[in-house]
């Protein structure tokens, strides 16, 4: 009966113990404690994609470059790279036409092709480039001569435009080169589109292509020059074109006046320096056809068509 006793007096101090905090809400619950988490910082970094691209000639399929695009870059300054690399390829790549010329069997040269690089195609190409691209054909243009023996026959019936200039024929060098200069002109023949560089068609003067020093003008000055009087061979061509109504691409003056054209009317040029360039804008061939008299002193131009051509103009 004790031990009965004894036991209850434990369990009723062990129950009014618990409950105490409870009933007197002296004791606050402490918060579970929370380990603290490392945050870990991520940071995108633009990653470059490394690849390239081969820049290929469109007929020959020859790799020419390889282009190494950054795909992520948009600036000024990788703009300006791509240009530079499109104006180095053009500056390899570009080149003038040399026209045909009528042989005197009626016959036709060869001449040789315009090509031309597109070099704001091939920036636009270059700045928009993918990862996929393996491979880009280069925007080439190529301009052959516009001329075939069908289209020159009775090319020389009617002349379009001419011009005649005067020189001393007792200067025998200056006589020389005009001669030897209007006989690299005579006869080319440009079909329609054609274009004609007077530097390239007659070529580096030289000695050994019988070339002399005569009087040309370098900086306001009369000075001796191997091909000295070519210019009048340029300025009388100059004139001709004009009459004849053909586009003219470049022409530069004398720095001071020449006596065998009015001012203004002249057409200097120099090998690796100024040139005279022009390009036949109709729709049919035309030919030069030049006329050097040595004992009178003249050189006469002309720009000549076949009649039937010339009556559309």
């Amino acid at each position: 009966m004790r031990k009965k006793y004894v036991s209850t007096l434990i369990f009723l101090f062990m129950m009014t113990g618990c409950s105490s905090n409870v009933v007197n809400g002296n004791e606050k619950d402490e918060p579970l404690p929370v380990k603290s988490l490392a945050m870990n910082s991520f940071q995108l970094a633009e990653k470059q994609v490394e690849f390239q691209v081969q820049l290929l000639h469109p007929e020959t399929q020859k790799i020419l470059y390889s282009f190494s695009p950054s795909l992520n870059q948009k600036s000024e300054a990788y703009e300006e790279e791509v240009r530079h690399i499109a104006n180095d390829l053009a500056e390899s790549l570009d080149q003038p036409m040399i026209p045909v010329k009528y042989t005197s069997n009626g016959g036709l040269t060869e001449g040789t092709s315009r090509v031309l690089l597109n070099e704001e195609k091939l920036v636009e190409m270059l700045l928009n480039v993918h990862a996929l691209d393996k491979t880009l054909d280069l925007p080439i243009e190529v301009m052959s001569p516009n001329v075939s023996a069908e289209t020159v026959k009775n090319i020389d019936e009617v002349v379009i435009g001419h011009y005649k200039t005067s020189f001393n024929p007792n200067v025998t060098g200056r006589s020389q080169n005009i001669f030897l200069s209007a006989n690299e002109i005579n006869q080319i023949v440009l079909g329609p589109g054609d274009r004609f560089y007077f530097n390239l068609v007659v070529g580096e003067r030289t000695a050994a292509k019988g070339y002399q020093k005569a009087k040309e003008i370098v900086d306001k000055e009369f000075v001796e020059g191997i091909g000295g009087g070519i210019c009048q061979t340029s300025s009388t061509l100059y004139n001709a074109v004009a009459n004849a109504g053909l586009e003219v691409l470049e022409v530069n003056s004398h720095s001071r006046s020449v006596g065998y054209v009015p001012t203004g009317k002249d057409a200097t040029v120099s090998w690796g320096g100024p040139d005279f360039k022009f390009m036949n804008d109709k729709d049919f061939p035309v030919m030069i056809k030049t006329f050097v008299n040595k004992q009178s002193g003249t050189i006469e131009v002309q720009v000549v068509a076949s009649k039937d051509d010339a009556s559309k103009v």
